[in-house]
């Protein structure tokens, strides 16, 4: 047995005698024992200290000799999980599980165990219910991993969704930066305050119809009745508004820069795809008590226009961690601390970038950040193929400006068109708002104190990362063009 199906096994086990299923934490306990891992490690990777992991421990073992009938410790769960999988007792315990479809219900009790992979995960009845109090289709969502500090942005989402009635949510940035982690915890701390929590990504571009169908499943598989149109409202043809308005559901959306259109400013639909652009505006400004949380590389241009301090419209720049991220380096088992802050900075406290780069410090390096950071230029490596991801969508005018920008040795204002660039200032300026909107340059603002404010001035310059990336790509005459770069 590998070590999914052990820990499926324990979850049914536990399930079927006590009516809960192990909580996280447990998982990570007995995923951490099945891998050899001491307590203190476990510890270390859950944020906890060693004597709480150890007192849950303690507890576990306990609960899983109850439900087996004999001893369980650390040294033997494997050992004793896989005489139950292969003898009459895992029958005993599996008789009454009669299994239709993909989905597991016990003919005599009214929970049903936990089953990986199952688009739908549901909440318990309690005595009088008819129906499940919480429906969740989260079979899209990724599985979260360790979770890095980011406190004051979870209560910004947090007070936004549960008491400002925010009904259309945008978190942006750029590749890797944690936009998918971020809503993925905020799921685990906000379900129960939902009818419905359903999770869909748009990675393979779904047309709108095709992406309604699905969603409207869900509420059926969750025995909702189809809802009638609120009275003097107009959906504008998309009934997935009809359901947003009878319950209240948190609905989110990730990718959703993959219905845009790539080669043209940011926030232009696809032929065919602008639909997505209706239904986005029409959960902005109908009535109702659900919140769409749209996941994207680049802002969405309704989010733009309808974003206002009294409006039901927010967004989220998400960008990169602090001192936080040094918790990615000690992971990676990079020695020289004090040194962590300047490759932090280096690569913007993006926690994806960090996980790539110190993967390279360690096979190249031999884990030794010093020469690391003696190098010049900035090594890029594994971490340019990412990039290529957002640097393909962009026009033409775009990454002449990119180029531009990495040429500079200093940030730039744009008081002026630079004199070798063919483009207005009209076109000049929307190439810049569309490169902000896609996270991909940084603003610098010069007089910040009031007396001051008047007379401020807003300069633009690149990250290390991303200068590094559009000098590498523009310098390289021995390859051919498709095959370095995206421009």
């Amino acid at each position: 047995m590998d070590v999914q199906e052990v820990l499926k096994l324990a979850d049914d086990l536990v399930f079927i005698n006590t009516g809960k299923h192990l909580d996280n934490l447990q998982e990570v306990i007995l995923r951490g024992t099945l891998q050899g891992q001491k307590y203190s490690k476990i510890a270390d990777e859950s944020h906890c200290s060693e004597g709480h992991i150890k007192d849950m421990a303690s507890a576990l073992w306990k609960l899983l000799s109850e439900v087996l009938g004999e001893e369980v410790n650390k040294a033997n769960f494997r050992v004793r999980l896989e005489q139950v999988k292969f003898s009459n007792l895992w029958w005993n315990f599996n008789k009454d599980i009669v299994q239709i479809g993909e989905v597991n219900f016990c003919e005599n009790n009214s929970h049903s165990p936990k089953v990986p992979n199952s688009p739908i995960d549901e909440e318990p009845l309690t005595k009088g219910d008819t129906e499940p109090k919480l429906r969740q289709f989260l079979a899209e969502m990724p599985k979260s991993g360790i979770f890095y500090d980011r406190t004051s942005e979870l209560a910004t989402l947090k007070q936004g969704i549960l008491h400002e009635n925010t009904r259309l949510l945008a978190i942006h940035g750029i590749v890797g930066i944690g936009k998918t982690a971020i809503a993925a915890q905020l799921v685990q701390q906000i379900k129960h305050e939902f009818d419905f929590v359903i999770w869909r990504s748009l990675a393979t571009s779904p047309p709108l119809r095709i992406l309604q169908t699905s969603i409207i499943q869900c509420f059926s598989r969750g025995g909702a009745p189809v809802p009638a149109p609120e009275d003097g409202t107009t959906t504008g043809g998309l009934p997935l508004l009809e359901y947003l308005q009878k319950y209240r559901c948190l609905l989110i959306l990730d990718d959703v820069q993959m219905v845009n259109s790539s080669g043209q400013l940011a926030g232009n639909y696809q032929p065919g795809y602008e639909d997505y652009g209706t239904l986005f505006r029409q959960v902005a400004e109908l009535s109702h008590n659900s919140c769409l949380v749209l996941l994207s590389w680049e802002t969405p241009r309704e989010i733009a226009v309808l974003e206002g301090k009294n409006q039901p419209v927010r967004s989220l720049q998400l960008n990169g961690l602090g001192a936080e991220a040094g918790e990615i380096l000690r992971e990676k088992g990079l020695a020289e601390d004090t040194k962590w802050s300047e490759l932090i900075e280096q690569y913007r406290g993006n926690p994806l970038w960090l996980k790539i780069v110190a993967t390279m410090i360690q096979d190249l390096f031999n884990g030794s950040l010093s020469e690391f950071l003696s190098d010049d230029p900035l090594f890029l490596g594994d971490l340019e193929s990412l990039l290529h991801q957002p640097f393909n969508r962009l026009s033409e005018s775009e990454k002449q400006v990119m180029s531009w920008l990495a040429s500079e040795t200093a940030p730039v204002s744009i008081s002026k068109v630079p004199e070798n660039m063919q483009l207005s200032r009209s076109q000049f300026l929307k190439v810049m708002q569309s490169l902000g909107r896609r996270s991909l340059v940084e603003k610098i603002q010069e007089g910040d104190s009031l007396r001051d404010s008047y007379a401020s001035r807003t300069f633009f310059t690149l990250g290390p990362v991303l200068k590094e990336y559009v000098k590498t790509n523009y310098s390289c005459p021995n390859i051919e063009k498709e095959a370095r770069s995206p421009f």
